[in-house]
């Protein structure tokens, strides 16, 4: 991938700040800075139907389109066949027959005394919706004739459109732009990974976003979850933040330290500050970064289908898209010294070399963690 160059136009005004964070957003930035799964949630803050219409727009799903609705409803009846069949469950017949499918959204929001097993049960219906689609929408990928490039084309349009109206709006950022790894870029990389399998490679289309104060890190992140990417798709496991404490940000800030009272308490999580897992960058790299499956319209693309299959497939598919976020100053520092690109670029090259010729890349890794250590 061809090097980043820092355009930054300071004259703009961030308009980023605390007090636009609200509750879901918040516990949407902790899942995304943790690298968590969407799985081990207990329940939403999506109280009302403007909310989680929002929610559904983000997903490529439009609450007013008759066909759309069919959809989401044959996923709803998919999850709870499930839950009953397999798991022996039972519902109420408010959540097993719902007179509109968002309402389950609503109760796996609201939790009122003794009826927190409504809203639990609720909470797993969403579970299983969010997996059959995911499952269903690879599925339709599979069948269908178009290229990944021209599907990373329409996610990369659609991220820049969305870039645009958030500049439009007021809402300015020093830098917003994208990224494509270069096919030579792709064979380095797999050389240097111990799994050298393509599907492996999540970066082939990558955005960096870039703030004017560190402060706005977690503000930005709140608004790309509202506007641009849905959150419960952003993949476990595959976030890196090695800039972003977010328990000392929560209890340092007032207004964050207000909402920390209603986070859902998660059984196990990772820590807070988690390492840079990349071999090749410096030592004092400083980087947020994560991987979201960001959904694609193919509605005018898809096999030709009955009904049924119509319906069980959806018209959306994923992408896998990388996003980066850094603050001004960090990302200054990150084109300095032991962090340059250059430099980057040789320590990959080394390792590269070391193995095709000698089969090292353990060794080599091995000793450059000894000499850090």
């Amino acid at each position: 991938m061809a090097r980043d160059i820092l355009h930054l136009d300071t004259t703009f005004a961030a308009a980023f700040s605390a007090h636009n964070v609200g509750l879901q957003e918040l516990e949407a930035v902790r899942l995304i800075l943790q690298g968590n799964s969407v799985i081990d949630w207990h329940k939403l803050d999506l109280n009302d139907l403007d909310a989680v219409d929002n929610f559904l727009r983000l997903q490529l799903i439009d609450p007013e389109d008759a066909d759309d609705k069919t959809r989401l409803r044959f996923v709803f009846n998919q999850s709870v066949t499930y839950l009953e069949e397999h798991l022996g469950l039972r519902f109420p017949q408010d959540l097993r027959d719902p007179e509109d499918v968002r309402h389950i959204f609503i109760a796996a929001s609201t939790y009122s005394g003794r009826f927190r097993r409504r809203q639990t049960l609720a909470c797993m219906i969403l579970k299983l919706m969010h997996v059959i689609n995911h499952m269903e929408a690879a599925d339709l990928k599979f069948q269908m004739p178009i290229s990944e490039a021209e599907l990373l084309d329409r996610a990369e349009k659609r991220i820049i459109a969305t870039a645009d109206e958030m500049r439009a709006e007021g809402h300015q950022l020093l830098a917003f732009y994208g990224s494509r790894k270069t096919r030579t870029s792709m064979i380095t990389k797999l050389l240097a990974k111990r799994e050298t399998i393509a599907a492996t490679i999540f970066d082939k289309l990558r955005f960096r976003i870039i703030t004017e104060k560190p402060d706005q890190i977690l503000p930005v992140l709140g608004q790309l979850t509202q506007r641009l990417f849905p959150f419960n798709y952003v993949i476990p496991n595959q976030s890196h933040n090695n800039l972003v404490h977010l328990r000392r940000l929560i209890k340092d800030t007032p207004h964050y330290k207000d909402l920390s009272d209603q986070l859902q308490r998660l059984r196990s999580r990772p820590a807070d500050w988690l390492p840079e897992k990349n071999p090749f960058s410096g030592n004092s790299y400083r980087m947020v970064n994560f991987i979201a499956d960001f959904p694609v319209r193919v509605d005018e693309i898809r096999p030709e289908m009955d009904e049924e299959d119509n319906y069980l497939l959806g018209r959306v598919v994923f992408v896998m898209v990388e996003f980066q976020i850094i603050d001004h100053e960090t990302a200054r520092k990150n084109e300095k010294g032991d962090n340059a690109h250059q430099l980057y670029k040789a320590r990959q090259r080394r390792i590269v070399e070391s193995r095709l010729l000698r089969g090292s890349l353990s060794r080599l890794r091995d000793r450059k963690d000894d000499d850090e250590s």
